[in-house]
């Protein structure tokens, strides 16, 4: 029962994590159409603010949390203005623009290495009592619950805000058809913009909840990347609902084969996952619907 419930907690901490990377992924998507792959590393440069922020100048948690989430959301917003935009108004294919995005990843991922260099560095402790929660027998870190906790609040919220306020309103309105809700009076780039802010805010809380139970460095991105990714595919890829369901299904997949199989078959099963889905059924577990090129 004891590793039950370790096995469970670390699934649900990590399919959180993936589900933070999985809703930016679909968000992007449903809102403009393209893929964004720059996702994972803007998770790892997130973890590198709040790390620098709460461990290095020593500002309080809640504040090196905001502080990082609110300059990421901004570099979001700047990307999708500066570079998307741009390559989306020269009428570029598709393909171009998700160039685009693996090369600011790679930019991303060197810039942070140049600044923080290439060892791994520790989260210091969240909590000032380090002491295990006790769930019956099994003891679970306080990281670890903060991170579901705080993964779940933010899931809630994003489905508040896309439903229940008008500028959420107003993104699936875009998202649905663009040219209807440009007549209708929406911005539509502007909401696209928020969009891809949103989706780095909501990967830069991934990366700091996560980093606490591991570590940081500028490989962090690739840890979650591509399982985030085929989370979002699993779920139905646009599909927000879709994204949380993919991810925490690769979370739980991925740590009960380790626990009871062997860490060696995790890959495999995730992955063999991921084909039989595209296989017996492409539109994923929430029938997304899909872009043309």
């Amino acid at each position: 029962m004891n590793m039950f419930i370790s096995v469970l907690v670390g699934g649900l901490v990590l399919g959180c994590t993936y589900g933070m990377l999985s809703l930016g992924f679909s968000l992007i998507y449903q809102a403009s159409g393209y893929m964004n792959f720059t996702q994972a590393n803007l998770l790892m440069f997130g973890a590198f603010l709040a790390w620098q922020f709460y461990s290095e100048w020593k500002i309080p948690f809640i504040a090196s949390m905001a502080l990082a989430v609110v300059i990421m959301f901004f570099i979001g917003w700047m990307m999708e203005r500066s570079i998307i935009r741009v390559l989306v108004a020269k009428k570029a294919r598709n393909i171009y623009v998700v160039l685009s995005t693996i090369a600011l990843s790679i930019i991303m991922e060197n810039a942070a290495m140049l600044i923080w260099d290439a060892r791994p560095h520790y989260f210091p402790p969240i909590f000032k009592d380090s002491a295990p929660v006790k769930l019956g027998t099994a003891s679970v870190s306080k990281e670890s619950i903060l991170c579901i906790v705080v993964a779940i609040c933010a899931m809630i919220a994003l489905h508040f805000f896309l439903n229940k306020t008008k500028f959420g309103t107003s993104m699936r309105a875009a998202a649905q058809n663009k040219t209807a809700a440009s007549c209708m009076g929406i911005n539509v780039n502007r909401t696209i913009g928020i969009t891809y802010g949103i989706a780095a805010a909501l990967a830069c809380l991934g990366g700091i909840l996560v980093a606490p139970t591991l570590y940081v460095s500028y490989g962090l991105g690739s840890q979650f990347g591509a399982k985030s990714f085929a989370g979002a595919v699993i779920g139905g890829y646009g599909n927000i609902y879709g994204a949380i369901v993919g991810a925490l299904i690769i979370g739980l997949l991925e740590t009960f084969v380790s626990g009871y199989v062997s860490s060696a078959y995790k890959e495999f099963v995730v992955y063999g996952v991921l084909i039989l889905v595209m296989i017996i059924k492409p539109s994923g577990i929430f029938n997304a619907k899909v872009y043309d090129e």
